[in-house]
C-alpha cells in the first residue's frame, strides 16, 4: 500500500534509484557501439534489429514479469532482470556471427522486461500518494543518469581497450546493481512461493484494462526512442560527431532537468495537461532532429527531445499508477511497458526501413516519427470526449 507520509527520499527509494542508475548504464553503454559491432560481423543491413529484438523480448516478457511481480514479489523480479544483463554482456565477446548476435540481443531484452516493471511497482508501494508524479520523475532521472554517464564511457573503453572490455565492464556494472537490491525490503504483502504454474498466462493477465488509455499514449510518444537508438549512431558520424555517446549525454541532461520539476507539476495540475504539452514539444524536437546537419544542431535537437520526454514520462507513468489498484499494480505497469516496447520496436524497424542506410534519408525517418507522436494528442482528445466524459482523470 502507498504510504500517506509526505517523506519521499527514504533509504529504500534511494537504493532503488541507485540500482536503477547502474542497471540503465549497463545496457545503455553498449548501444552506441553495437551498429559498428554488427557491421563487423557482416550484418549492416540488420541494424534495425538491434533495438527491435531487444524491445520485442522485453514486450513479450512483460505479462510474465507483471504477474510474478504481483505474486513472488518485487525484489526477486528486479534481481532476475538485472542478472540477465550480467550474463548477456559476458556472452557478447563469444559471438562470431550475425545470427548469434541477434539471438543474444533478443535474450538481453528480457532484462528490461523484468527490472523496470518490478522497480516501478516497488516505488509505487513506498512513495506518498500525493508525490507520485515527482517520484516517477526521480525514478526516470535514475534511468537517465545511467543513459547519460555510461555511453561515453562505453565508447571510451572501446576506443582505448577494445569492444570486449566494454562488454565486461557492462556486466560488472549490472552485478553491482544487483548488490544494491539485497538491502531492499519486500513490499508485496501476500507473497507466493515460485511455481512453474505462475508462468502460465491467461489472456486476461496480459493487458490490465485500467492501463489501456495511458498505454496508447506511451506507444505513440516512445516511437521516437526507437528511431534515435537505431539511426542516430550513424547520423552522429554523418554530421561529424566523433564520440557517438555525446548525443545521449545532451538528451539525458535535458531530460533530467525537466523531470526534476515536471513530475511535481503534474501532481498539481494533472497528468493529461502535462502530456499534451510534452507531445507538442516532442513533435518540434523530432522535426529539428530531422534537419540537423552539424554536431551542434544534433546536440540541440537531442536536448529538446530529452526535455520533452522528461515532461511526458513522469506524468504518463503516474497516470498508470493513479488508475491501477494495489493488487494489480505489477500488471498495470507491465501493460504500460508493453506499450513502451511496442513504440520503441516499431520506431526501430520503421526508421531502419525509412533510412535504408542512406544518409539522405535521416529527415524522412524523423518526419514520419513526428507525425506519429502528434497522434497522441488526437487520442487524448478522443479519450476525454468519448471515453471519459466526466473528465475526472486528468
Amino acid at each position: 500500500m502507498a504510504t500517506s507520509s509526505p517523506r519521499l527520499y527514504t533509504t529504500p527509494f534511494i537504493l532503488l534509484c541507485a540500482s536503477h542508475v547502474l542497471f540503465s548504464g549497463s545496457f545503455n553503454m553498449i548501444i552506441p557501439e553495437l551498429p559498428d559491432y554488427l557491421t563487423s560481423l557482416g550484418g549492416a543491413s540488420y541494424k534495425g534489429m538491434i533495438i527491435f529484438l531487444f524491445t520485442l523480448a522485453a514486450g513479450l516478457s512483460r505479462p510474465f514479469s507483471g504477474k510474478l511481480t504481483d505474486t513472488i514479489g518485487r525484489v526477486p523480479v528486479m534481481v532476475i532482470g538485472t542478472l540477465v544483463c550480467v550474463v548477456c554482456s559476458l556472452l557478447y565477446p563469444l559471438i562470431s556471427g550475425v545470427a548469434g548476435f541477434l539471438l543474444l540481443r533478443f535474450f538481453h531484452g528480457f532484462s528490461t522486461g523484468f527490472k523496470p516493471t518490478a522497480a516501478t511497482a516497488f516505488a509505487a508501494d513506498i512513495i506518498p500518494v500525493a508525490r507520485r508524479g515527482e517520484a516517477m520523475g526521480i525514478l526516470g532521472v535514475s534511468m537517465n543518469l545511467g543513459a547519460t554517464m555510461f555511453p561515453p564511457v562505453g565508447s571510451w573503453i572501446t576506443l582505448s581497450l577494445g569492444m570486449d572490455y566494454m562488454f565486461f565492464a557492462s556486466s560488472a556494472i549490472a552485478l553491482i546493481s544487483i548488490v544494491m537490491l539485497w538491502k531492499l525490503p519486500e513490499t508485496l504483502e501476500d507473497k507466493q512461493k515460485f511455481s512453474p504454474k505462475l508462468l502460465k498466462i491467461s489472456p486476461k493477465e496480459i493487458i490490465e484494462p485500467s492501463a489501456i488509455a495511458p498505454a496508447v499514449v506511451i506507444s505513440m510518444i516512445y516511437v521516437g526512442f526507437g528511431v534515435i537508438l537505431t539511426i542516430v549512431p550513424d547520423q552522429s558520424v554523418y554530421v561529424g560527431m566523433t564520440n557517438k555517446g555525446m548525443f545521449f549525454v545532451s538528451l539525458t541532461i535535458f531530460s533530467i532537468l525537466s523531470r526534476l520539476v515536471a513530475g511535481r507539476i503534474s501532481d498539481r495540475v494533472g497528468r493529461v495537461p502535462m502530456i499534451r504539452i510534452s507531445v507538442v514539444l516532442i513533435f518540434i524536437s523530432l522535426i529539428l532532429m530531422g534537419i540537423a546537419s552539424t554536431p551542434l544542431m544534433l546536440m540541440v535537437s537531442a536536448g529538446a527531445f530529452g526535455f520533452s520526454h522528461g515532461i511526458a514520462s513522469p506524468a504518463v507513468f503516474a497516470w498508470v499508477i493513479d488508475r491501477s489498484n494495489d493488487q494489480r499494480r505489477g500488471r498495470a505497469m507491465a501493460t504500460a511497458y508493453i506499450a513502451l516496447e511496442v513504440g520503441i520496436g516499431f520506431g526501430a524497424v520503421m526508421s531502419a526501413w525509412a533510412y535504408g542506410n542512406d544518409y539522405e534519408n535521416f529527415d524522412r525517418a524523423f518526419f514520419i516519427t513526428a507525425g506519429i507522436s502528434l497522434m497522441a494528442i488526437v487520442y487524448l482528445w478522443y479519450w476525454r470526449r468519448f471515453r471519459n466524459p466526466s473528465n475526472k482523470e486528468s
